[in-house]
């Protein structure tokens, strides 16, 4: 059995006052500390704060860029797909997956920053369950920090070890 707990995402919002949680987690901001899988210079990815899926990440930008393809030059562009990309089979290989969902989502009203969402679908669910039906909920995993921290660092270890760690090596 799957522990849940409720997500008060307009709390969250709240508690944001309009402030960029990636960039407040760049800053070094503790209260915005997310578990991180990837970092180099350009992008970091990092655990989504509240797992509504095993094993979601969110990939960014450190620079705060808001339009998904018209604040990128083509090879900005492609340079963080090869994250995305890498990321994505290190979470594969972490987690049991059906299918990665991989999505930019986010408004100018919350989360402008552009991220990606790398949502890694368990096997077994039902279909009406799925997609946008898995990503709308408010009910998070229940996991305590030394299930992240293992779960972080799992990822890392894949990234490692398939050589899909930062572009070019």
């Amino acid at each position: 059995m799957t522990r849940r707990k409720r997500i008060d995402f307009d709390g969250v919002r709240r508690e944001l006052a309009g402030r960029c949680f990636i960039c407040e987690q760049l800053a070094g901001n503790p209260e915005y500390a997310h578990h991180v899988v990837y970092e180099d210079e350009q992008v970091i990815a990092f655990l989504q704060r509240f797992q509504t899926i095993y094993g979601y990440v969110l990939v960014a930008p450190k620079e705060h860029r808001e339009h998904v393809v018209d604040d990128f030059s083509e090879d900005e562009y492609l340079g963080l797909q090869a994250v995305v990309h890498r990321v994505g089979r290190a979470i594969c290989r972490t987690v049991p997956t059906e299918r990665l969902y991989v999505l930019s989502l986010g408004s100018r009203q919350a989360n402008a920053h552009v991220h990606w969402h790398l949502a890694p679908l368990p096997p077994g669910v039902p279909f009406e369950e799925q997609q946008l039906a898995m990503l709308d909920t408010d009910l998070g995993l229940d996991l305590g920090e030394d299930e992240l921290v293992d779960l972080a660092a799992r990822i890392r270890a894949q990234l490692a070890e398939t050589g899909t760690g930062p572009p070019g090596a």
